[in-house]
Parts: structure tokens; C-alpha cells; sequence
């Protein structure tokens, strides 16, 4: 099958979210609000305690899915609905608010680099309210699928060879892998046909078919839906995610931590969290 044509390329912006942490906001941004089903991709790294240790308190989340990719560093979550656990380096969480939760994301170090990524997910209008869900997966738990100059480690979906990640997700069908190569290492990887996908680059640099101008760190490619992923690896090797998910095709309207289909269902969600209804983080003793 012939390359998915590369429809924009993109910097990602700084931004500060949560309680003061600072990041790179690649979708959610004016230059491109969402890339259906996907509603925000941030970015963090930082080695400065001062960018990070504020974290993300408590706060509230319905009608759509997070994701929470740690490459380095240490963070803990908590949630209204009884979930708590550390996000090691390489470890995944993936949370779906559904009808509503309250949660928490405090980095479980005092110094030191803290690097990953944060991405939401729409959920189909008939499944919003579906009682909140959880999992997560350590670095061991997460296949790695290697190739000559290549190493994949699948988060999500199943790559053309037939690994498959933990994360099966039939409402949006998702794709996600952290792709790694070598020097001038050639990739090609089968895509759903119909799926909208993008790049995101973590480190190096990524020559991608008819474009001159190369996927490099904290930069985003919009790919098309149609066609296999082709591209190689400049002269210092690159790593990137490429992720894809089905278009759900439905109003998206948002209300800060709530995404739903219309305004009114934005009021409902901050009624039900200002009257307790999405559930209240227990005290800490």
C-alpha cells in the first residue's frame, strides 16, 4: 500500500497545566485543537524541580480517556474511586473517566528528570457516563517487538508482525507505539485504514516520504488516514510515538476537565462535581 501523505508538521507549545508544571502541548493547541478521536498530547521533561514538583492535585475528569506514558521519573495517582499506584519509568496509565472521577498526579521524587507524556482520548457519546475504569502496566509488562536497527514497544494495538500490547480498546480501536531507531534504519509499519494517526518526536530526527523538512524532538506530524506509515531514521537515529485511533465523528464540546457532546451536559458535569456526585478523594492520614 502506498505512504500516508504527511498533512501538517507542527512545534509543540509551551504551556503550564495542573498546579504550575510546565510542559509542551502538541494537540490542544490553536494550531490544532483535536485530531478526533484525540483531544490534548502534552508533553514534560524536565530535570528542574521546580517545573514539575507542583504536580497535578486533585481535580476531575468525565467523557474522555487519559493516558500517562512515563519515560523517566517517578509519579503517584490516586483517585475517587479507590485506584492508587506509582507510574515507574516506562510504565503506563490508562484511565477512563466515563461518568466521572477525581484524580490526582504528584511526581514521587524531589529532583531528578521527569519525562513523558499525557494523552486524551474521546469516548463515543453513548459511553461517557460508563462507570470510570482503570489499568496500568509496568516497563516489563509493556512487549517490545525488535527488527534490524528497530525496537517497538507496544502500548497498544498490534503491529504488522502481530505483537499486541496490553491495552485493547474496541470504542476507538487505539494504536500506540514508541518506535526507536537506529542511524538511516528504515521503518514501515501497516496502519487501520481509515484511522487518523500522528508522529510525535522524542529524540533525533525522522526523514519522512516528500518532506524536506524532518520530524525532530517535540514536533508532531499529522498523518493521512489512508496508506502505510513509511520513513527512516536521520543520521543520529530516532525515537517517536506514533499513534492512531478511529474517528468517532461527533460533536466534541469542552468545559476545562470535562469533554462531552453538548453545552448542557458541560453544566450537568460541573453540577455533579461541585455537589460531590463524581465522588471525593479520601484524606490522607
Amino acid at each position: 500500500m502506498s505512504a500516508r501523505p504527511l498533512l501538517a508538521l507542527l512545534d509543540a507549545l509551551p504551556a503550564t497545566d495542573g498546579a504550575g508544571v510546565e510542559l509542551l502541548r502538541a494537540i490542544g493547541q490553536p494550531a490544532l485543537m483535536e485530531l478526533d478521536p484525540f483531544l490534548l498530547l502534552d508533553a514534560f521533561r524536565s530535570d528542574q524541580p521546580e517545573d514539575y514538583i507542583a504536580g497535578f492535585p486533585d481535580h476531575p475528569h468525565r467523557g474522555f480517556e487519559t493516558v500517562t506514558y512515563l519515560l523517566e521519573g517517578r509519579m503517584r495517582h490516586r483517585d475517587s474511586a479507590g485506584h492508587e499506584g506509582v507510574i515507574e519509568p516506562g510504565g503506563l496509565q490508562w484511565m477512563s473517566a466515563g461518568s466521572g472521577v477525581v484524580h490526582s498526579e504528584m511526581p514521587e521524587q524531589r529532583n531528578g528528570l521527569l519525562q513523558g507524556f499525557q494523552l486524551w482520548i474521546n469516548l463515543p457519546a453513548r459511553h461517557k457516563m460508563d462507570p470510570p475504569a482503570y489499568q496500568e502496566f509496568s516497563a516489563e509488562q509493556i512487549p517490545q517487538e525488535r527488527r534490524p536497527g528497530t525496537v517497538i514497544r507496544v502500548i497498544a494495538g498490534k503491529t504488522r508482525n502481530g505483537t499486541r500490547g496490553p491495552i485493547e480498546q474496541t470504542l476507538t480501536d487505539p494504536l500506540y507505539f514508541d518506535v526507536e531507531l537506529e542511524p538511516g534504519i528504515r521503518f514501515e509499519e501497516s496502519l487501520p485504514a481509515g484511522h487518523n494517526a500522528f508522529l510525535f518526536g522524542i529524540d533525533g530526527s525522522l526523514e519522512l516520504p516528500a518532506e524536506q523538512e524532518p520530524l525532530t524532538r517535540d514536533r508532531l506530524a499529522v498523518l493521512g488516514s489512508e496508506g502505510d506509515f513509511h520513513a527512516r531514521a536521520g543520521d543520529t537515529g530516532a525515537r517517536f510515538l506514533l499513534v492512531a485511533g478511529k474517528p468517532l465523528g461527533e460533536p466534541v464540546v469542552r468545559g476545562g476537565p470535562f469533554v462531552m457532546n453538548t453545552q448542557e451536559e458541560i453544566h450537568q458535569a460541573f453540577e455533579d462535581y461541585r455537589s460531590g456526585r463524581m465522588g471525593r478523594m479520601a484524606t490522607v492520614a
